[in-house]
């Protein structure tokens, strides 16, 4: 079976990602390819099909990370819609977000990720952020 593109995709595509927290802090992403290289969010990636979204978000984070997650709950949906200069959709995600904790090991580089931190929540230590980003983890960081 051939992957569905991903840019001017024929219908959204269903992604999952999670809000990891570790002593306090929360585990950000530089993204290593466009769109949104340099900007830093949270792990996740594509569900495949036959996947359901918790095992969708444990294998994505254990792809880019290497860690293992423990998941406490569901934060909400969030939508990426992005439209080209002729207004036609370029990019169109629909991504579950969880919560969670980082129960194991640290993390580690992969060809999606240029760097990681373990980030003050409140703050994000004003590092560049995928839109929305911010309401996010304001709203996972109430869920612990």
């Amino acid at each position: 079976m051939t992957e569905a593109p991903r840019s001017y995709p024929a219908r959204p595509i269903l992604a999952a990602s999670i809000a990891l927290f570790r002593n306090g802090r929360i585990l950000l992403g530089e993204r290593a390819r466009a769109p949104g290289r340099g900007l830093f969010s949270l792990p996740g990636g594509v569900v495949e099909l036959g996947e359901n979204l918790e095992a969708a978000v444990r294998r994505e984070v254990r792809e880019e990370t290497g860690l293992e997650i423990e998941i406490t709950g569901f934060v909400r949906h969030h939508e990426v819609i992005a439209r080209d200069d002729a207004g036609a959709v370029q990019r169109h995600f629909v991504v579950a977000v969880f919560v969670g904790r980082s129960v194991w090991g640290e993390p580690r580089l992969s060809e999606e990720t240029l760097s990681f931190r373990w980030a003050d929540p409140l703050t994000l230590d004003g590092l560049p952020l995928t839109d929305g980003l911010a309401d996010i983890v304001a709203a996972a960081r109430r869920m612990l």
